[in-house]
């Protein structure tokens, strides 16, 4: 099958650099990030290290949405949630039938909009274990070898098709290490209860993922944060991959053997002073309790607390506010 990325980010450019060097793909990347594509086609390519070693360019292509004109098998969706709308907007001309999508990005909320452009029966989600860092336009660190890494996939109307298994093929060619789930929404749920632990605790405290497994009160609050969120999606009768305890063992293991050197995303947004995906995370966490007659105390503080430390940050680095993309 033939790919295309759209979304040349950290976790985009991994994805679609590992389907084209070890799964032997062809692989284009649409983006809409000027700077960024402008140092990709000057460069030839973009510059890939792994934990920080080894940077080299691996050449690839990459284009507008308004000129691109291929016609890949496969679209991969690597956004921020707050950017997906637009781009899809951008790129809808570029949809054809037949043509499958598969995204893994952070949060909830996308899939909705991505079913107003496919069929229910091509859309499949994801979830990744699987981290990388952009240290700025066409230069992406992926952290965590090989045997790091670790995703689900599921078809998002929960029937396993032929070419779930193709991709799962792909993937796995690729070192993904993927598995095939049978629960969308329990899939879903636990990366989104994963993310709402590292993702906001780390990027609060400007720390990497080994640093805050190596706190004395790190399983502590993970355990706090995990069951608060396992009782809202049992209030909203959904059943999380996994069990609360698995799901701290999970945290815990990623950040302080998988991906100690892991900074997550939204530490990346945060300190460019973009909009952070928290709503998408934590906030989603306390909006499900919410509906179904459960308040998340805790989810509802770390939410409004991220976005003062967004507040915080722009306070303090005001000739950064407005020139992120």
């Amino acid at each position: 099958m033939k790919y295309a990325v759209i979304g040349a980010g950290g976790m985009g450019v991994q994805y679609g650099v590992l389907l084209q060097e070890f799964a032997g793909k062809q692989v284009d990347f649409i983006d809409a990030w000027e700077p960024n594509v402008a140092a990709i086609r000057e460069q030839g390519g973009v510059y890939v290290s792994q934990d920080d070693e080894n940077r080299h360019l691996v050449p690839i292509k990459v284009f507008y949405p308004e000129e691109y004109d291929g016609e890949p098998d496969v679209w991969i969706i690597f956004l921020k949630q707050h950017q997906l709308e637009g781009m899809l907007k951008r790129c809808a001309h570029l949809f054809r039938s037949g043509q499958i999508v598969f995204s893994a990005m952070n949060g909830y909320g996308h899939f909705e909009k991505i079913a107003q452009y496919f069929p229910a029966d091509h859309i499949y989600g994801g979830t990744a274990l699987i981290g990388a860092f952009v240290y700025g336009p066409g230069d992406v660190n992926f952290t965590g070898g090989a045997h790091s890494k670790a995703m689900s996939m599921c078809a998002y109307d929960g029937h396993v098709s032929d070419v779930e298994h193709e991709l799962h093929d792909d993937f796995a060619a690729a070192t993904l290490n993927p598995t095939i789930a049978d629960d969308f929404m329990g899939m879903c749920m636990a990366k989104i209860v994963f993310n709402s632990v590292l993702n906001t605790l780390c990027t609060m405290y400007q720390i990497r993922f080994g640093q805050f497994e190596s706190h004395p009160a790190a399983r502590w609050m993970t355990e706090q944060l995990v069951n608060e969120a396992y009782t809202a999606a049992e209030h909203a009768g959904l059943t999380l991959l996994g069990t609360r305890e698995s799901e701290v063992e999970t945290i815990l293991h990623t950040a302080g053997v998988a991906h100690p050197l892991h900074y997550p995303s939204m530490y990346q947004d945060l300190t460019r002073c973009r909009p952070t995906e928290v709503d998408y995370i934590n906030g989603y966490i306390a909006k499900i309790g919410r509906e179904h007659g459960y308040v998340c105390t805790l989810h509802e503080f770390l939410t409004q607390e991220l976005h003062l430390a967004e507040h915080a940050y722009a306070i303090h680095h005001p000739e950064l506010v407005g020139e992120a993309a």
